[in-house]
């Protein structure tokens, strides 16, 4: 079996996908006791070491050297946190940090810097990152020089050297079957002399989709519909609507008076904020939909003239809306908050704040509700691995903690076709497809 380590471990779903394709996780590490408890519990033959990776770091090599026995490290999977990426300009940064405003560079974007210095030492022959797509136009300072700025890839290039080549795309994990639109930064950097002959010739270490939105030589995308339909109604209106006794993790979170009327009034694939009159004497359905537009500084924001009440009746209209001093104002927010998902599409992305109605596109597609935490598993492909919403410590694992884990990991049914593609190269199990390419290559150097 080939071993691997794992770094931002979190709970330990994306790391299902390296066991399923034929990988030992020999060490992992992550910072918050909490998330690497429920990580202990679904892979208790991986030492877990807790803490910053700053502090660790040391420990994270000692401990994988001395488990491996000697044996070579294939893969370095990590998966630092996203939520520092960036699409400032270098430019801008580097003024920002001339002015001495140096917290414009998020700390977290520096543990590339660590995460390199473990996979370094530990000899292994890959390391496959994951981030948020913006992730390619972040800038750091480059170490001990804090006005040069270096771009996060090519200081990883840097750092480790012309050894190792490169393969890195942006990969929506709905092209590889998962009922989800989820796109992410994938990044692989290999000195295997095998990885490294195949991306010679194919010019990426990734397999090819096996989903299409047309649906035309592919299948089309898994929806929404497809992953959860089958699965009992829920409302949120009335607790005891609010829950299916058959199925864990199948309930939602109550709506209060308000929020319910606006949702319940909410068309498919619509926001709330844009919907139209219900006087019965009225029912005008002209009165402007909410929008959004980029402002001088390239900043997204929701526009401050979307009508309240009906321009053809004056009634108020069953949008988001704020009581200030027994008078009513339109809620802020953006167009895609309290947004019913497409039935017919994959979902948008899973984030942590799946059960709040106030997220982008996080409503049911026709029921008045956010989705429960079971079809957000369902949807994140969670489900298709023997995974359980347990703690080593045996303390229990909230809602809040699983909402979280979900939105800050990978659909592993997606991740893992990318490593039984790497395995597959390994192997030296071309499929049949890159076999016909590489004969036809060969006859026309004749």
């Amino acid at each position: 079996m080939r071993k691997a380590i794992s770094l931002f471990a979190c709970g330990g779903i994306g790391d299902m996908a390296l066991r399923s394709g034929g990988f030992e996780v020999v060490v992992a590490n992550e910072l918050l006791k909490d998330r690497a408890e429920v990580f202990k519990f679904n892979h208790p033959e991986s030492l877990m070491i807790i803490g910053d990776i700053w502090d660790t770091k040391n420990e994270i090599v000692a401990e994988t050297k001395q488990r491996l026995s000697g044996q070579n490290l294939d893969i370095v999977f990590a998966t630092p946190p996203c939520q520092g990426m960036s699409r400032n300009g270098r430019g801008k940064l580097l003024n920002s940090i001339r002015k001495g405003s140096k917290n414009e560079i998020d700390q977290r974007n520096l543990l590339i810097i660590p995460t390199l210095e473990v996979f370094l030492a530990s000899g292994a022959e890959t390391l496959v990152m994951e981030n948020v797509p913006e992730m390619q136009n972040t800038y750091i300072p480059f170490p001990e020089k804090d006005d040069y700025l270096v771009n996060i890839l090519c200081y990883i290039k840097q750092r480790i050297g012309d050894k190792f080549l490169s393969s890195i795309s942006i990969i929506d994990f709905a092209d590889y079957g998962v009922p989800q639109n989820r796109q992410r930064l994938i990044s692989i950097f290999t000195k295997n002399e095998k990885l490294k002959n195949y991306l010679k010739k194919n010019n990426s270490l990734f397999p090819k989709p096996t989903h299409s939105k047309e649906g035309l030589e592919l299948p089309r995308w898994k929806t929404v519909r497809d992953a959860i339909d089958h699965l009992p109604p829920l409302d949120s209106q009335r607790t005891e609507t609010a829950k299916s006794d058959d199925i864990p993790y199948h309930y939602v979170p109550l709506l209060d008076e308000e929020k319910y009327f606006w949702i319940s009034n909410t068309p498919e694939e619509k926001s709330s904020f844009d919907n139209q009159c219900i006087n019965p004497v009225c029912r005008y359905n002209g009165n402007p939909t909410h929008s959004a537009r980029k402002n001088n500084e390239g900043i997204n924001r929701a526009s401050t003239e979307t009508p309240l009440y009906c321009l053809k009746c004056g009634h108020i209209l069953p949008r988001p809306w704020v009581k200030e001093d027994g008078k009513y104002r339109l809620m802020k927010g953006y167009t895609s908050a309290y947004k019913r998902m497409s039935w017919d599409a994959p979902a948008s992305t899973i984030t942590r704040n799946l059960s709040y109605a106030c997220s982008d596109n996080k409503l049911h597609p026709i029921q008045n509700r956010v989705l429960s935490l079971y079809e957000a598993m369902i949807l994140h492909t969670i489900t298709e691995y023997p995974f359980s919403w347990k703690r080593a410590d045996g303390k229990r694992v909230s809602d809040k903690l699983i909402r979280e884990l979900i939105g800050e990991s990978i659909p592993p049914a997606g991740l893992q076709k990318i490593f039984d593609h790497l395995v597959s190269i390994l192997n030296d199990d071309c499929s049949l497809e890159e076999q016909i390419k590489e004969k036809y290559q060969q006859l026309c150097l004749f």
